[in-house]
């Protein structure tokens, strides 16, 4: 049997998509020289890809499958399956917006003051979308980066991503509306998708790299606390499903085992102090398969 022929994507996704298939259980390295990359799961070929022209190839069948954002694949118009949104960017879990913006003293204050105005962005189909469904009649025109500081001289406003807006405040612009928001999706070609065995696969994948994005900023807790003491326990312990009790060779004793957010546990972990818990062992996550 062939491998599935997946698309890792080069750029600002290719670090955190690293990290998330090594939370997953798969190791992918990259060589800085190729665009290559080798997986040490044999029924896998990688191979890096700009986000921008993943959907094109896989459309094409040049990849079986591919990360990228579904700004990307609505931009490129490609036909694909999209088999899951997996919500991580480059600075953790969360989607991104694509953002209509000017220079703070601009005059503009809504979209319908762009009417006959220039805009830069690297998203001309979605912007012009955009302002088909405004009503407004403005020039788009496509940006090869470097988009933020295009504004004056260069145009009279931009269309660009912003996960947390840093930038776009570094660079005194100001957010006049959010044109998309958008996620990292996992798609497939229609002919990959109809193969029984890459199906398989991709179903792998997809389930354990949303297993690793659950597991995310949560830690598992244990600890040991004799029965008489454990409703007080159970009192204060938030999990997914319930708290799992088990018994333990001294009768009088129970073992307690649960999932937390990692930003709570140090107001917890004193609480249960305080209601005689004993032998607290915090533990981190990599996968939460539901």
């Amino acid at each position: 049997m062939n491998p599935l022929r997946l698309g890792i994507p080069k750029g600002s996704l290719q670090e955190a998509t690293l990290r998330l298939f090594e939370r997953a259980g798969w190791r992918i390295a990259l060589n800085s020289r190729s665009y290559h990359a080798a997986a040490d799961d044999p029924e896998l070929t990688c191979l890096v890809v700009r986000a921008q022209e993943m959907a094109r190839y896989v459309s094409s069948g040049a990849l079986d499958a591919g990360l990228t954002g579904r700004d990307w694949v609505q931009e490129t118009g490609a036909s694909v399956r999209e088999v899951i949104e997996l919500a991580y960017a480059k600075q953790g879990l969360g989607r991104v917006r694509w953002v209509l913006a000017v220079p703070e003293n601009s005059p503009i204050q809504s979209p319908h003051d762009l009417e006959g105005k220039t805009i830069a962005t690297e998203v001309v189909r979605l912007t012009e979308r955009y302002l088909e469904q405004q009503g407004v009649r403005a020039r788009v025109e496509f940006s090869w980066g470097a988009t933020e500081v295009k504004v004056p001289q260069l145009a009279d406003a931009i269309v660009e991503v912003t996960e947390t807006g840093a930038s776009l405040r570094a660079h005194r612009l100001r957010i006049v509306d959010t044109v998309m928001e958008s996620a990292t999706v996992f798609i497939a070609s229609h002919d990959a998708w109809a193969d029984p065995w890459k199906q398989a696969k991709i179903a792998q994948l997809t389930m354990l790299l949303e297993g690793a994005i659950s597991a995310m900023g949560k830690v598992g807790l244990m600890l040991n606390v004799r029965r008489e003491d454990l409703d007080g326990v159970l009192e204060v312990l938030p999990s997914l499903k319930g708290p799992t009790v088990s018994a333990l060779s001294d009768s009088g004793w129970v073992a307690v085992n649960t999932i937390l957010d990692e930003d709570v546990v140090r107001q917890i972990v004193p609480r249960l102090k305080e209601r005689r818990a004993q032998g607290l062992v915090e533990y981190p996550l990599n996968k939460i398969v539901l």
